[in-house]
């Protein structure tokens, strides 16, 4: 079951929600909310609002358990930009645009035979099954080890003033 949780016209720009909302991609609600509670940015507050608004949905519509939810897909698009006029020298206006964001966050229920990995596509598997036939196995040769540097004599200068 999906649940759909929307958030729009925030004024913070996209770009620096979007820093915030991929921390959380893919996580469970509850290691979603621990990390924005701790997360310093400006964007973490309404995101950790919007995922409580959206836990409580599943809870009361859906009848969902909160524990058993992740965050399967999370977007922040643009929204409108109000576009404001700053006095500049000699009577001259810069434009500021000021950004606004679409928040889009949608939550899944992981199911019961199956543990989060599965459900993100991530299959583990072991390293010793891994091994590629392209390229050649490391092999340790000792002569590499007795050759010494070449000695350097005299002063090497590193910065001239005046070139020669």
């Amino acid at each position: 079951m999906k649940v759909i949780s929307k958030l729009r016209h925030l004024r913070i720009s996209p770009r620096k929600v979007r820093l915030v909302a991929d921390l959380i991609r893919r996580k469970k609600t509850e290691e979603a909310q621990a990390i924005l509670n701790f997360a310093i940015k400006k964007g973490s507050r309404p995101l950790l609002k919007l995922l409580k608004t959206a836990m409580a949905d599943a809870k009361n519509n859906f009848q969902l358990d909160a524990n058993n939810l992740y965050i399967s897909k999370i977007t922040v698009d643009g929204g409108a930009i109000l576009k404001r006029w700053r006095p500049r020298s000699r009577g001259m206006a810069n434009p500021i645009k000021k950004r606004t964001s679409h928040i889009t966050l949608i939550l899944e229920e992981i199911e019961p035979g199956k543990k989060l990995k599965e459900v993100k596509g991530i299959k583990e598997v072991k390293k010793d099954v891994i091994e590629k036939k392209d390229q050649p196995k490391f092999e340790h040769k000792p002569e590499l080890e007795t050759i010494k540097p070449k000695e350097v004599r005299g002063l090497k200068r590193v910065f001239r003033r005046k070139s020669i």
